[in-house]
């Protein structure tokens, strides 16, 4: 039974647009910006069942989110089946409706995951896969997707063959990233591999990759079949790109005022949440101004921000540059 505050097929009719689970990036003050500007879903940073069970101080902070987010999804990665079934449900235990639904990462490329047998290796063993959506699928009344790549190796295109295994093992949706494993983030998506999977699935499937503005968006839902698209790096610095498209059309670029607006947003409402990670918000604050005039000055400034007053003196120097 879903939870009456995620409402899954209500969810997909609405064409609707996510921000990704980026490790590093989706701090709770960024995700709560995204859903006020339009995204309809927000997802956790990737988080390791094996830190959740041992507690680790950092995983559980990962979780932390602010009032006006939820419900929002955590997307959780690791090799263990039951393991992950076993945190699966202590993740509905604890966060309750706030739980819209929970994502296994089986996308993940870089070494530290993969290499572990975690992430994207998933997608070279599928029976091992299966027993892990199986097990989380038994363990949680949340909805449960997986998130794949177009395939492991360069060439090797499994995803039509991996989505169906997933949608006969209970998953609820199926997001595809368009590149193969190997290639990281390198070269472009494959939008038709999205086409491929929801012609070959009857569940949800997710577009990701190289969704950068709303003709990106537009194009995975008319000529893809996708039923949502996930905006990962095209969101970094451009909330915006929500806002645009949840008002139907694509708008001018948000003015300095308005970018000098949201990163001191940005600024005050990790102040509160979560403050040991404003030195993370450098690059934030360096993506909001992107291509702005004076913008290799605001990286040098921005470099020596610690406390919530650098911020507020930094954003008080911006705002008078023209």
């Amino acid at each position: 039974m879903q939870p009456a505050s995620f409402d899954m097929p209500a969810f997909f009719a609405a064409r609707p647009l996510l921000l990704a689970p980026m490790a590093g990036v989706n701090d709770p003050a960024f995700r709560l910006i995204c859903k006020r500007m339009g995204a309809a879903l927000t997802f956790s940073e990737m988080i390791s069942a094996a830190g959740m069970r041992h507690k680790n101080p950092k995983t559980e902070e990962l979780l932390l989110h602010l009032d006006g987010e939820a419900p929002f999804a955590v997307q959780l990665f690791g090799s263990d089946p039951c393991l992950l079934a076993e945190q699966a449900a202590r993740l509905e235990d604890r966060l309750g409706d706030a739980l819209a639904l929970i994502d296994i990462n089986m996308a993940c490329p870089v070494r530290k995951v993969a290499g572990k047998g975690e992430g994207a290796a998933l997608m070279r063993d599928p029976a091992r896969a299966a027993r892990i959506l199986g097990a989380v699928v038994t363990a949680t009344a949340r909805p449960v997707t997986v998130k794949i790549r177009r395939g492991f190796y360069c060439g090797e295109e499994t995803c039509v063959e991996f989505a169906r295994m997933a949608e006969a093992q209970g998953a609820a949706a199926v997001t595809v990233h368009g590149r193969f494993a190997q290639q990281l983030y390198q070269g472009h998506s494959e939008r038709a591999a999205v086409g491929r999977v929801a012609a070959a699935v009857s569940v949800p499937v997710i577009a990701s990759g190289d969704v950068h503005s709303v003709a990106d968006v537009a194009d995975y839902f008319e000529n893809q079949g996708a039923a949502a698209v996930m905006a990962a790096r095209g969101a970094q610095g451009n909330p915006w790109l929500f806002s645009h498209w949840a008002g139907g059309a694509s708008a001018g670029q948000p003015t300095h005022a308005e970018r000098t607006a949201v990163a001191w947003e940005h600024a005050r409402l990790l102040a509160q949440a979560d403050p040991h990670r404003l030195v993370g918000l450098r690059r934030h604050v360096a993506w909001y101004f992107r291509g702005m005039p004076h913008a290799a000055a605001l990286r040098r400034r921005v470099q020596e921000c610690v406390s919530i007053d650098d911020y507020r003196d930094l954003m008080d120097a911006v705002a008078s540059w023209n």
